[in-house]
């Protein structure tokens, strides 16, 4: 069946198809779309929709919810993520199954508050104190936006951590007609629960990269939550083993996991040197550029980045096989370009990494690609 949907849409029906019952936000260009469509259709399902105060008191309700067994779902813009920070640090630290979506505008500060941009991306990945790993995930189209929220509460669930959609302004607001039956469903998976039989430690895990078991506050175990430095009791501690443990634990739940965490779509063209990767709004104008510079007889491969944090190296590195030049769009001074970079300057011969970058609020136009990728 043909809809004429959005962004925003698409991940509400993906946020409500993947079992959240709890969003909480705050009113901010362009994330709004995304809060009004879950405070209307949460309370058909027997769940929780709320308008906080500010963004602060927002994802507070969040965490607490997540903590008591809530699927929980949260949406803002940069300024939004400013101040979301340092509680995102504490979910990271109390290991909170959580999925926020980051709804990109042209910055810093205030920017352009109805201004297309991409240039959140180092900023989700560096989002808070401590410097640890994070998940974000990027659609580039509405079947993503939908599938890819899936993905990010499957995620969260799994890693027991906060999971991101980086998406944005273009993205959310654009409305298009798509055939909504060909969405793909993914089975949703729930947090592993601690048994009823067995004496609870909050945080016990037999390896580093384990994610410990759930037990929702206020049930039948006793549950300590700190945003400080813990043992594996929940209790603050100073001792260098205990905190040795939960930094590396904390990393490396994620890293030790990082082929599973890959998300992207390669289009390699036999023959071909020349590479286009991109993410998000972008993705569009890549494949456009692609199809006119193939219409024409040449060859270039292209790869959508759908997954940005953990970098997904190993996707990269099979890309880029037997190419010489690499072309990375994107709507700011190049923020994943660096990324790309570190990768492809590690193989030898180094490929050429060349940029195209926007930050005047307008859209990457195919035929900037096509320049670039020349003859």
């Amino acid at each position: 069946m043909r809809e004429f949907i959005d962004g925003a849409e698409a991940i509400a029906r993906g946020a409500l198809d993947a079992g959240c019952n709890f969003f909480a936000g705050y009113p901010i260009t362009p994330a709004t779309p995304i809060m009004l469509r879950m405070l209307r259709e949460l309370p058909k399902v027997g769940g929780i929709g709320i308008q906080g105060e500010d963004e602060i008191a927002s994802i507070g309700m969040c965490i607490g919810a997540a903590m008591t067994g809530a699927k929980t779902l949260t949406a803002t813009s940069g300024p939004g993520i400013s101040l979301y920070s340092e509680n995102i640090g504490m979910a990271i630290m109390g290991e909170v199954p959580l999925v926020i979506v980051d709804v990109m505008r042209l910055g810093p500060a205030t920017g352009g508050a109805t201004t297309v941009s991409q240039g959140d991306v180092q900023f989700l990945r560096w989002v808070t104190s401590g410097g640890f790993p994070i998940i974000a995930l990027c659609p580039s189209g509405l079947a993503d936006c939908y599938t890819l929220t899936q993905h990010a509460f499957n995620l969260a669930e799994k890693f027991r951590a906060p999971v991101f959609i980086a998406t944005d302004k273009e993205m959310m607001s654009a409305q298009q007609s798509v055939d909504t039956a060909t969405f793909e469903k993914i089975q949703p998976i729930n947090r592993v629960y601690a048994s009823s039989a067995e004496e609870f430690v909050p945080y016990k895990i037999q390896h580093l990269s384990d994610t410990p078991a759930f037990a929702p506050v206020g049930g039948e175990h006793l549950i300590r939550f700190t945003t400080s430095m813990h043992d594996e009791r929940g209790i603050i501690t100073k001792k260098p083993a205990s905190v040795d443990h939960k930094g590396r634990h904390l990393a490396a739940k994620i890293e030790a996991h990082r082929d599973e965490l890959e998300f992207v779509k390669h289009d390699p063209q036999d023959g071909a040197h020349t590479l286009i990767v991109s993410y998000g709004i972008t993705a569009r104008s890549m494949i456009q550029a692609a199809h006119n510079t193939r219409a024409n007889g040449k060859r270039v491969s292209t790869l959508i980045v759908q997954s940005l944090w953990p970098l997904p190296e190993k996707a990269l590195r099979d890309a880029m096989r037997g190419i010489t030049r690499v072309i990375v769009p994107e709507l700011n001074l190049g923020q994943y370009r660096l990324e790309i970079e570190r990768v492809a300057h590690a193989r030898d011969p180094r490929p050429v990494v060349i940029g195209i970058n926007r930050v005047d609020g307008e859209l990457i136009e195919p035929e900037e690609i096509e320049a670039e990728i020349g003859d």
